[in-house]
């Protein structure tokens, strides 16, 4: 198992792992202490972003035994909770409102199935999209199970982990669904955008598969994150006292997959398999960086995802990084997914280049997105869903062109952790 710097990655961002008194633990707090984080230039949209926190929560109510967080209020299919925003706002709440961040995490797993689905999106009553009752997919539509990182950013922060026996059992059952519903043909997974386009891997119309008759073929993402839950599953059991060595074993049998099957040597790149097959089907995808994310690369793979593309300007290092697109791509478009930057991704980026002990590159890569973020917000006082790669204006970039809701939502918070960039540029700077 392959853990490099995952202590120091565990200190960096749990700030020394101090607890914080009650009263420092509130709306008030976060508001204040993200208006004097990072930059001056950015202080303005970082309250906003608090305030946008506060405004998105609602009262306890089915089926949440919590207040729960919306993805936030310019939502055009809202209100509504879940997929893995709630896990980027959790994250983003962190530092100074920990308590919140657990509430909407312990939300997150109250309505596992019987099966071990998480919910994706729970579908909420109430403006804009008028919806008179709750709703979600009890069968075929789950989320990336980017949580588990949260829990354990939240028990290394607080050092509370009183609710680890119930994070625990979740994720046993979570791995459970994937193996019995999410397991590719040969070995790894994949997500059912591959099969039905229910866009389950949060990334909708995303260039990977713009031709879905694979069948259930090992998909990048999926399997990396299904890493990631075994990765956790053994750190957890053996934290409790349970025997890690089926978690472990499976870990590395899939680690040794996505090291050797996934990758493309020539390219040094990570691909879905067939794309590995066949490389008329490769594509310069953000989501081909998964392995770096939850540590799955080995020092080698990681360094040539680094320099060759994250740190190029022709792929993803762009004005506002990171492309989701790389630029020089034919698919590369101004259309969500396909080219425009989600500073969630940006976040998720940069906490892997930490983990490969890679701080320069994670310091270029949220500080022009924030600076960017700043300016954007500074013109029109709004948070973009997603941005212009290029520097220009979130209003000109498409969102799905066959919809009404043809440009990026506003007030968007589930895929802006803006405080939480600040707060990791801040460590690391």
């Amino acid at each position: 198992m392959m853990y490099r710097n995952y202590f120091f990655i565990l200190i960096l961002i749990a700030g020394f792992a101090s607890c914080r008194p009650p009263s420092d633990n509130n709306w008030e707090y976060l508001s204040q202490k993200a208006s004097n984080s990072g930059k001056a230039e950015w202080r303005p949209m970082l309250k906003y972003v608090a305030e946008l926190h506060m405004k998105s929560t609602h009262p306890a109510g089915y089926p949440f035994p919590f207040d729960w967080e919306e993805i936030g209020p310019g939502y055009n299919y809202g209100p509504a909770f879940g997929h893995w925003d709630i896990i980027h706002q959790c994250l983003d709440v962190m530092e100074f409102f920990p308590a919140h961040a657990l509430r909407q995490l312990l939300n997150n797993i109250h309505n596992q199935e019987p099966n071990g689905l998480i919910p994706g999106s729970i579908w909420m009553p109430g403006l804009p999209s008028g919806r008179d009752s709750v709703s979600w997919s009890k069968g075929n539509q789950g989320h990336p199970p980017v949580w588990v990182i949260a829990v354990q950013d939240y028990m290394d922060h607080t050092a509370d982990r009183s609710h680890l026996p119930e994070f625990f059992n979740a994720l046993s059952r979570q791995i459970t669904w994937f193996e019995n519903a999410r397991k590719a043909e040969t070995e790894g997974f994949f997500y059912n955008d591959i099969l039905l386009k229910k866009w389950e891997s949060g990334v909708d119309e995303g260039i990977r598969f713009d031709h879905t008759d694979y069948g259930k073929w090992a998909c990048i993402d999926a399997t990396c994150h299904v890493y990631l839950l075994y990765r956790y599953a053994g750190i957890w059991a053996e934290e409790l006292e349970i025997d890690p060595g089926s978690y472990r074993e499976r870990e590395r049998e899939l680690l040794d997959f996505i090291q050797n099957r996934l990758y493309a040597a020539e390219d040094g790149f990570f691909y879905d398999v067939w794309a590995v097959d066949d490389p008329s089907l490769r594509s310069l995808a953000f989501e081909n960086l998964w392995p770096l994310i939850v540590g799955a690369a080995t020092e080698e793979q990681a360094g040539s995802l680094i320099d060759k593309y994250i740190m190029n300007p022709d792929i993803f290092l762009s004005t506002h990084p990171v492309s989701t697109v790389g630029i020089k791509d034919p698919k590369f478009e101004l259309r969500m997914w396909r080219g425009p930057a989600w500073n969630s991704m940006t976040y998720w980026v940069a906490r892997g280049c930490l983990e490969y002990g890679r701080e320069d590159a994670a310091k270029i890569l949220l500080e022009k997105a924030l600076d960017d973020s700043a300016v954007q917000f500074e013109r029109t006082r709004t948070i973009w869903e997603f941005y212009h790669p290029l520097g220009g204006r979130p209003e000109d970039l498409s969102r799905k062109p066959q919809t009404r809701q043809n440009s990026p939502c506003r007030d968007y918070l589930g895929h802006n952790p803006l405080i939480a960039m600040s707060v990791l540029y801040e460590k690391i700077r």
